[in-house]
């Protein structure tokens, strides 16, 4: 007689705070209300960076920019739940993640100007330089959080990449090694709907890109990418897993990219006006704003001072970066490697610029 084998998997799915600022109140009792209204300012600062950002590309003043409007919770809800001593590997849509963690933002528009030093990581932060290639950084955060297991560290590593992400090899790669070593690693996919131009759907057959975690022998979760609460709660306890040696987790958080894949990208050549448009509703922003103004948090005055402070902060450090000095363009050839070679010893040369 043949034996079922076939397990069915539910994949949970965790909200807390609804599209209304209806919240679930058991949960929320965990979540105090000062981390709430950290949520809010965190994303409006993030969203206020954001913006100044793709207004900059617009001007010439940086480069190819990649946009996380209707994406902030997810980052900002999970980086908060990540300490200062854990390890961090971003893609290059978590700019959100790097001013929640208190990355100098004024290295951060150094680095979308084409100024690597922006990426050289201050002493006090554990983040390692934003992967621009898809998926490549998954194995990279799985050999840290390895790492810190053989040396018996209390740490935990988190990844973050899209959906597009998931269909990698090193995703699945980094996952396989991960469930089977029990690696303190969290697995964060934001889940936009869009790999660049491809619906989730043609790239893809999973239900859900959480369920993949289950292939490789540890939990997957999805929440809503949207709910600041629900994304903190759940990075939270994937991390407390982590650090107590109960291995690996992935988290699906389900979102989406309300602007183009990057400003050299036109979205309205491949999803529709009144797709963008339902999601808008769904948005981290407006959420928490309901939510805290339900619990006589909020106030239009609180917020403008909120978004004044942001404004002013990120001006301030527009200037310095724009002041700061540009790099030597030697430093192209002259950290390629861990030594010169002949050829470039000779193009130094060529060039003029052998000190």
């Amino acid at each position: 007689m043949p034996i079922d084998i076939i397990e069915k998997i539910e994949v949970k799915h965790l909200q807390i705070i609804n599209e209304k600022g209806e919240a679930d109140a058991s949960l929320m009792a965990a979540i105090p209300d000062d981390i709430v209204k950290r949520f809010f300012e965190t994303i409006l600062l993030a969203r206020t960076f954001n913006q100044r950002a793709l207004s900059l590309q617009r001007e010439g003043r940086i480069g190819t920019y990649a946009s996380i409007l209707g994406q902030e919770a997810s980052q900002v809800g999970s980086a908060m739940a990540f300490a200062d001593t854990d390890w961090l590997f971003p893609s290059f849509r978590e700019s959100g993640v790097l001013v929640a963690k208190g990355y100098p933002m004024w290295m951060l528009y150094r680095y979308w100007a084409g100024d690597e030093r922006g990426m050289k990581c201050p002493e006090n932060l554990n983040i390692f330089p934003m992967s621009v290639p898809v998926g490549t950084h998954i194995p990279h955060a799985t050999g840290a959080a390895w790492a810190m297991k053989l040396k018996g560290d209390k740490k935990a590593a988190g990844v973050y990449f899209g959906d597009g992400g998931s269909s990698k090899g090193d995703f699945h790669e980094g996952l396989n090694f991960a469930g089977v070593f029990k690696a303190p690693v969290v697995f964060l996919c934001q889940n936009n709907q869009w790999a660049i131009s491809v619906p989730r759907t043609s790239q893809t057959a999973s239900k859900t890109i959480a369920g993949k975690g289950y292939a490789y022998g540890f939990e997957g979760i999805q929440v809503d990418g949207n709910d600041a609460a629900a994304v903190y709660k759940a990075t939270k306890d994937a991390v407390d897993k982590a650090r107590s040696g109960n291995g690996p987790t992935l988290i699906e958080c389900f979102t989406y990219r309300l602007d183009d894949h990057t400003t050299a990208d036109d979205a309205s050549r491949y999803r529709s006006k009144e797709e963008v448009e339902s999601w808008k509703g769904r948005e981290p922003l407006v959420r928490l704003r309901l939510y805290l103004e339900k619990k006589g948090l909020w106030t239009k005055d609180y917020e403008d001072g909120v978004a004044r402070k942001a404004q002013e902060a990120v001006d301030a450090e527009i200037k310095k970066a724009e002041a700061f000095a540009a790099p030597d363009p030697a430093d192209l050839i002259r950290y390629t490697y861990g030594s010169l070679t002949p050829r470039q010893i000779r193009e130094l040369k060529e060039f003029g610029w052998q000190k």
